[in-house]
């Protein structure tokens, strides 16, 4: 596997990161806790989860078991966060501590095996893995985002009726290798 498959990991690593900042910006600490059920999760919620995962699966990544024995699970599902700002640290160091872990990633280690649980992945299972976890939960975040704010939602896609548009300006621009999120 030639160094794409890293480079492309990272790159939509950032853009799900993005779409929760995107989602995160828009919407006010009260809302980011708004419960839409009984025992449903909020953004805030959602937030907790993600950090409390990638904190155990990428701490370590190469060398330990990424269901850490210090991770309770189970509380990342009361939300006890006191400000916006807290639950945007928290939220930055979940992202840093994934980066951190995938950037200086080499291709000779993407077949090498890590542990989940005690069940085996090779590295590239794993960010695989991973990736489409948090593009779950993001995608929660942000339908949540939008059905809290609704017509003050600022879209973080194209926007309806704006697709015809769209495309004329990306067919009027000569073909080239880039990735679909560098001019977001």
């Amino acid at each position: 596997m030639d160094t794409s498959y890293l480079i492309s990991s990272i790159k939509q690593f950032e853009y799900y990161k993005s779409l929760g900042d995107k989602t995160i910006a828009q919407l006010s600490f009260n809302e980011l806790k708004k419960e839409f059920a009984q025992d449903s999760n909020s953004v805030a919620i959602i937030v907790k989860h993600l950090v409390g995962n990638m904190l155990s699966r990428w701490t370590n990544f190469l060398t330990e078991d990424g269901e850490k024995k210090w991770r309770k699970r189970d509380e990342e599902f009361i939300d006890n966060f006191n400000s916006k700002d807290e639950l945007i640290t928290q939220w930055t160091k979940g992202w840093d501590c994934l980066f951190a872990a995938i950037t200086p990633l080499k291709n000779n280690e993407l077949e090498s095996i890590i542990y989940i649980r005690n069940q085996g992945h090779t590295v590239t299972e794993a960010i695989n893995r991973q990736m489409m976890h948090y593009a779950y939960h993001v995608g929660q975040m942000v339908l949540m985002g939008k059905l809290i704010k609704g017509k003050n939602w600022e879209t973080l896609s194209i926007a309806k009726g704006q697709s015809i548009a769209f495309n004329k300006v990306k067919f009027e621009t000569d073909k080239s290798r880039t990735h679909f999120t560098d001019k977001l």
